[in-house]
């Protein structure tokens, strides 16, 4: 047996091995191997998309499962290393053309958060990832979405009890984060699915019943849209003011999907060709008409947050999404198998 040394073994041929670095690679070429395997190149191809949504600067204990910096910065070494990354656009026409190269996957970004640019970016640059950002262009320069307004109200609300029962929600705890997180996740599905209407009036009485100063930095500004695209990223649109567009009608549902394309075309000074369904949930949140909708609109592919991947038959207008929750590298990379194998559902 070679000798230890500080930094590893020294083999009996003279030749260093470095006992940290190997099991590293080693990991690394296996799982592009099943990887390669799972998802060939050519007309066999299969596009796996990440969606993420915010990066934080740090761990929020109302929301743990939402990454912050460190561990996104860890989530995009694995993927670096486990993919080929892609801009959205290049992949989708690769895609149909039956050139897509083995490992192809794309990461896009909904809503718009102002942690997109701040957080995000630098992490994605120092990793040399393409990514592309939806963007909600009602929030912009100071807005604040609807679910937003419920949580950060909830976060700062100084009592240990809340009575909303006036507003229809009942009594909620407030002693720990947990409690807070709970209450959180009640009002949110609760008022999610209601009439555009109907939501603002329930989040208005949230609001009365909890009168407290709530940030107006979450989102974007147009200049930090711009410099997402000036750093090489890809803009894309996701509607003006997120709504569930199986609740509106046809009249305002296609307002809302080509006014949003022509706010960022108007800011950018160039097209925008991709699209994200609010929610995103096929049947449920949109309709095969949606999809009708936004190729009308001239989008050229829209994305859902069905999971699965994406092959030559995948409609081009509901490309699937997904992205692990597990903490570790091996839990990460076997979820992410584990999704290449399903196809994702689509609504005619």
């Amino acid at each position: 047996m070679g000798e230890r040394t500080t930094r590893g073994f020294w083999c009996g041929n003279g030749l260093e091995f470095n006992s940290d670095d190997r099991p590293e690679k080693g990991i690394t070429m296996v799982m592009k191997g099943l990887f390669g395997a799972l998802s060939p190149g050519g007309p066999r191809a299969r596009l796996p998309i990440f969606v993420f949504h915010r990066v934080l600067a740090q761990q929020d204990p109302l929301f743990p499962g939402e990454p912050d910096a460190r561990h996104f910065d860890e989530i995009m070494g694995w993927v670096a290393k486990w993919f080929q990354v892609l801009p959205l656009d290049t992949a989708v026409m690769q895609l149909r053309a039956g050139t897509l190269p083995a490992r192809a996957a794309a990461i896009t970004f909904d809503d718009g958060y102002a942690d997109n640019a701040t957080n995000a970016l630098p992490i994605l640059r120092r990793h040399g990832l393409h990514a592309t950002f939806f963007v909600a262009t009602s929030f912009l320069d100071g807005g604040r979405m609807w679910n937003d307004t419920l949580i950060e109200t909830i976060r700062a609300c100084e009592v240990d009890a809340l009575d909303l029962s006036g507003a229809g929600f009942g009594h909620f705890k407030l002693t720990s984060a947990v409690d807070r997180r709970l209450a959180i996740e009640s009002l949110l599905g609760r008022v999610k699915h209601l009439q555009p209407d109907q939501r603002s009036e329930a989040v208005t009485q949230v609001q009365r019943a909890v009168p407290i100063a709530l940030p107006d930095d979450l989102m974007m500004t147009s200049g930090q849209v711009i410099q997402l695209r000036d750093a090489g990223m890809q803009i894309g649109a996701h509607t003006c003011n997120h709504p569930i567009l199986a609740n509106l009608t046809d009249s305002e549902a296609m307002a809302e999907i080509a006014d949003s394309k022509m706010a960022l075309e108007s800011l950018l000074n160039e097209p925008v060709s991709l699209f994200a369904y609010p929610n995103g949930k096929p049947g449920t949140d949109y309709c095969g008409k949606h999809a009708e909708m936004v190729r009308q609109a001239g989008f050229a592919a829209a994305v859902s947050t069905a999971s699965g991947v994406s092959s030559a038959a995948t409609d081009v207008f509901q490309l699937p999404r997904f992205t692990p929750w597990d903490r570790t590298r091996l839990r990460y990379g076997i979820r992410l198998m584990l999704n290449l194998r399903a196809a994702a559902p689509q609504v005619a």
